[in-house]
């Protein structure tokens, strides 16, 4: 599905007005060390993972949709990332499940799990 490519590419953007745009206003993310359960404390993880990683690179790999509706989708897939901390290349990978709902004739993002 193309909302996963967007989202994608609206994270590489290091630009969280890009990411918002995708976002359900009830969107809640679980991160490794983490829950997030509004705009605000998403925003505020995602732009301190940037200000550590710069010139991050995310991507999704293996993506596996287990189900599609008219109105909603899940998917599983590798994560990897790729930057620099200190000027020093790092990259790793983990696993993520994404739910995305369809409002108004729009996908949104409602629920982000990642784990390494």
């Amino acid at each position: 599905m193309q909302i996963l490519d967007s989202y994608i590419k609206a994270t590489n953007t290091h630009d969280f007005k890009q990411v918002k745009k995708l976002l359900h206003p009830k969107a809640v993310y679980f991160f490794s060390d983490q829950t997030c359960t509004c705009h605000e404390e998403i925003q505020q993880y995602f732009e301190n993972a940037w200000s550590i990683v710069k010139n991050e690179n995310y991507e999704a790999h293996d993506v596996e949709w287990l189900d599609q509706k008219e109105s909603s989708a899940t998917c599983i897939y590798t994560y990897f990332y790729e930057g620099y901390i200190n000027d020093e290349y790092i990259c790793g990978k983990g696993r993520a499940t994404n739910i995305f709902v369809k409002e108004a004739d729009r996908w949104l993002l409602v629920h982000e799990h990642l784990s390494s």
